[in-house]
């Protein structure tokens, strides 16, 4: 989905940058009046850094006027976020910004408005969110992801002809500089790029009533445009960034591999090395590396991490957060074993994981008020009378604190499957065990009881099925063993 409220420009980036931006650190001012105060502060948010979520927060107070007043340093041009409660706005700032902002107190992004220096650009940033990204026509939704391919295509086509009417006013307005110029003309052509390049694995996982859709001869021909693929001019865009991602996923499937598959995320970093120039080749080789540790491909990705410390990174830009990430998920990886658990089910037995030893598991987290928990209920119920009788448990842990309402919903749906629920929710020893951030979360737990993939297909893919085939009799097969020294 197309979006400038995400955070493209990041401040490393910029910095890595230098020379196309040709700016020095300078400070951007912000002041502004609220109409009807709602919160006693405002900030502004900017990554610190491309493969790290912190965000870096720059608070100013709002005074009984609702007046306020910020300021903040800035390596040359960056997308940021302004914002109030929990409310955003988007911004583009550049050195020499200062910007007049207004907005009412209870609708920020509906109502802001810029003047001073920036204000241009600050106010083509906001009428695009309002005509494309806040309208539900120009998305990629259930509605157009169920198309086939000409309609698809056509919806593309049709969303990319009236962004570029707004594009052309931007390009032709002299107020704004060439680096947000670029930015939107990135935006425009790689929300198509990104969409057009997904949309066959994303329609495979929404339509499970059909098999995966086969594409033309010519579908992916776009791909073979070299300045589609290295584009110096789009590094400030996210979309560029996540294009990139995606391309090196496809190259690698297209190359007959799965990403169920150990040498799945060696082929994409190999990819993203030999295909991919300046700046982007290290983020994109970076993310490559992150996906590969929370896959839990340990071992390969130890080797990765090395090669890109020693012939990319050799000036640690990027090593010590990878090296963090490595860190923190090395123990939790293919070939481990999985945390074991000791819980009353709901027909109030005890059952642990060492129960089902011997057995393939396919693990489940959830909680009933978790909506996509919910909609993938009757997945479940399916999965679980396709596999009758085969050498597999389905295990559906609940991280409810309301017990009898967990019990009622599974006894009078009669949920197929054992169903367990573990103490504490999201914030128990459980949770943490299985380094849970949000539910559902699934795994595929091997007959020997490790860990065969920590992210497997969801519930609602057609793909579940196949996977789940493949999975029997898989224990061992991935070490997640490191070399000694490591």
């Amino acid at each position: 989905m197309s979006t400038l409220l995400r955070f493209p420009a990041l401040s490393l980036l910029v910095a890595l940058c230098a020379p196309l931006a040709g700016q020095a650190q300078s400070t951007v001012v912000l002041t502004g009046k609220i109409n009807g105060k709602t919160e006693d502060s405002v900030a502004v948010s900017v990554r610190e850094h491309p493969l790290d979520a912190k965000e870096q927060l720059t608070y100013a107070a709002v005074n009984d006027k609702g007046e306020f007043r910020l300021a903040l340093k800035v390596d040359g041009p960056t997308k940021a976020d302004l914002v109030y409660g929990d409310d955003v706005a988007g911004l583009w700032l550049e050195p020499g910004t200062q910007l007049d902002v207004r907005f009412k107190g209870e609708d920020l992004a509906q109502t802001v408005k810029f003047k001073g220096k920036g204000a241009e650009a600050n106010t083509y940033l906001a009428d695009f969110d309002e005509r494309f990204v806040e309208n539900d026509g120009f998305q990629v939704l259930p509605d157009n992801i169920t198309f086939y391919e000409a309609p698809f295509l056509h919806f593309l086509d049709y969303r990319r002809k009236e962004e570029e009417k707004f594009l052309k006013d931007v390009q032709e307005d002299q107020a704004v500089s060439p680096a947000f110029r670029n930015y939107v003309k990135a935006e425009v052509n790689y929300s198509y790029a990104n969409d057009r390049l997904t949309f066959q694995d994303l329609r495979e996982q929404v339509v499970s009533t059909e098999n995966r859709l086969k594409m033309s001869d010519s579908y992916y021909a776009f791909l073979n445009d070299a300045a589609l693929i290295n584009n110096e001019s789009a590094l400030l865009n996210d979309t560029y960034q996540e294009f990139l991602i995606n391309y090196v996923h496809y190259a690698a499937t297209a190359a007959g591999h799965k990403k169920g598959d150990p040498e799945f995320y060696q082929v994409c970093y190999n990819v993203a090395k030999e295909k991919l120039q300046g700046p982007a080749r290290a983020i994109v080789l970076g993310r490559v590396l992150q996906e590969s540790f929370r896959f839990g491909h340990v071992r390969q990705s130890a080797a990765m991490l090395d090669d890109f410390r020693n012939t990319v990174d050799k000036g640690n830009k990027f090593y010590p957060v990878l090296k963090a990430d490595f860190d923190a998920h090395k123990d939790f990886a293919i070939g481990s074993p999985a945390p074991d658990f000791k819980l009353v089910s709901a027909t109030g037995d005890t059952v642990s994981l060492q129960s089902f030893r011997g057995k393939l598991v396919y693990l489940n987290f959830w909680r009933t008020t978790s909506g996509l928990s919910l909609r993938d209920l009757p997945y479940a119920q399916e999965l679980a009378k396709k596999f009758n009788g085969q050498n597999i448990a389905f295990v559906n842990i609940a991280l409810d604190e309301n017990e009898p309402a967990w019990k009622q919903l599974v006894v009078s749906k009669k949920l197929a499957g054992t169903h367990l629920r573990a103490v504490g929710g999201q914030r128990g020893p459980l949770a943490k065990a299985y380094m849970l951030q949000e539910v559902p979360a699934y795994f595929l737990i091997a007959e020997d009881g490790t860990f065969l993939n920590t992210k497997p297909k969801r519930l609602s893919s057609r793909a579940a099925v196949d996977e789940i085939k493949e999975s029997f009799g898989k224990a061992s097969t991935y070490s997640s063993t490191l070399p000694v020294g490591k």
